[in-house]
Parts: C-alpha cells; sequence; structure tokens
C-alpha cells in the first residue's frame, strides 16, 4: 500500500519540479501540481486503503472492551421467570 503512495507522490513531485523549472513554468503552478496532482488524490486512496485496518482497529478495540466489561453489565435483558416459561413450554 505504501508503496504506490510513495511512487506516485514521487512522480507528482517531479512533475512539480518540471513545472518549477520550466521556462514558462512558475512556482506557484509547481505547488497547485504537487498538491492537486499528488497530496490530495493520494490522500484519498490512502484513506480508501485503509479502511480494511481502521476496522480491524475497531474490532479488535470492540473485543477488548467486552472481554473487560464484566457480564451483569453486557446483559442488558430482564431476567427470565423460570415460572412463566414452565407454563408456556408446558409441564
Amino acid at each position: 500500500m505504501y508503496l504506490v503512495l510513495i511512487a506516485w507522490i514521487y512522480v507528482a513531485f517531479m512533475m512539480a519540479v518540471a513545472e518549477a523549472t520550466s521556462p514558462v513554468g512558475s512556482l506557484l503552478g509547481a505547488v497547485f501540481t504537487f498538491l492537486l496532482y499528488g497530496v490530495l488524490p493520494m490522500s484519498v486512496v490512502g484513506y480508501i486503503m485503509g479502511t480494511p485496518a481502521r476496522r480491524r482497529a475497531i474490532k479488535a478495540q470492540d473485543a477488548a472492551q467486552r472481554e473487560h466489561t464484566p457480564r451483569r453489565q453486557r446483559d442488558t435483558s430482564p431476567p427470565v421467570n423460570d415460572a412463566k416459561c414452565k407454563r408456556r413450554n408446558g409441564p
């Protein structure tokens, strides 16, 4: 994942250098080239490619939280009355 990001940032940087050193280019054009062709698209791609890792981290955090939470706090359902259950299910 990081290899693609680093390679694209390198390409965008080289485009910005070419823009800045060109006789008809400008430094402002180079900055915008780097931002719009490099940083902005790669931030979106990095966010999308990082989604599975974020999901795994959230699931691990939830599992750790459930592990440390006492059973009585986790079980929010009211206690079952055994007499009512026996009447419904038969003798």
